[in-house]
């Protein structure tokens, strides 16, 4: 039985327009709460404990000022809610962690990686060589260059990896592609069975949920590299999980309420 649990941890707020950016123009009829105004949403990262090395999926996102400027107007990271203030509650250091794995390398998924001094990073070989040399559309998204400011993963060494990867002992990656170029997800053994965190491959559950009337099997999102990977990496995700509640996303904000009643996820009864 794995021991391997998991911590969500939020470490600020993006501002989205839920029916420009959650849901495809196609679906928000079925959706009418959808607000069309910009609301709050949280950046989770997860943090794997009880295996053979202290493991992080992503390491959050931006402090106020570049998130605000650079990216999501309105986006703020509330003091102590930094990866690395979120860490130290806990109880350890940046560089205590030894594995950080990347769902993709947005803004919001990879900053402070140059305070986890001992961590081997993993990304997926196409996202690192999409996010190098991005096209204008996306100069914003992987901070480049050509915006005047230094990308978080400038300079930093990076295992690149391709298709289904094991990472540690109970952690693997596969690849979700479709928000980004190179999406990956991680799945994660736990005595409660298989986690799967994945990113933003689905955004919030919604996009999980069929719509009859459409023929839809799931709720397309509305931001995306490849509508077509979406749809198919979504559908993936579904099959390959034990169940939604096995689903960690990053921006739900379910699960805001989700954490407080269960901050560690995987955890039996005898383990508490």
């Amino acid at each position: 039985m794995s021991k391997l649990t998991i911590r969500p941890i939020n470490t600020g707020f993006v501002t989205m327009i839920p029916r420009q950016y959650l849901y495809h123009h196609s679906t928000t009829a079925f959706y009418p709460e959808a607000s069309d105004q910009e609301e709050e949403y949280p950046v989770f990262t997860y943090l794997v404990e009880g295996g053979d090395k202290l493991l992080l999926v992503d390491t959050g996102m931006a402090y106020t000022q570049r998130a605000d400027r650079y990216h999501h107007h309105g986006s703020f990271q509330p003091e102590g809610m930094a990866i690395t203030e979120q860490l130290a509650k806990l109880g350890y250091q940046p560089e205590d962690i030894e594995i950080v794995v990347f769902t993709h390398l947005h803004w919001d998924h990879c900053f402070y990686m140059e305070r986890f001094t001992n961590a081997q990073f993993y990304v997926n070989r196409k996202e690192y060589e999409f996010a190098m040399d991005p096209i204008p559309l996306y100069y914003k998204s992987y901070e480049a260059p050509q915006l005047g400011i230094i990308r978080p993963f400038e300079g930093i060494s990076m295992n690149l990896v391709e298709g289904e990867t094991e990472i540690m002992p109970g952690v693997r990656v596969f690849e979700t592609p479709g928000h980004s170029v190179g999406h990956q997800s991680v799945e994660i053994d736990t005595a409660l069975g298989s986690y799967i965190c994945c990113g933003d491959a689905i955004f919030i559950m919604d996009n999980t949920k069929p719509i009859e009337k459409l023929h839809y099997d799931i709720t397309p999102p509305n931001r995306f590299s490849d509508i077509v990977a979406v749809w198919k990496s979504i559908r993936l995700i579904k099959e390959r999980a034990q169940s939604l509640e096995h689903i960690l996303t990053c921006h739900d904000r379910e699960m805001m309420e989700r954490i407080e009643k269960t901050p560690v996820l995987g955890l039996t009864a005898e383990g508490r």
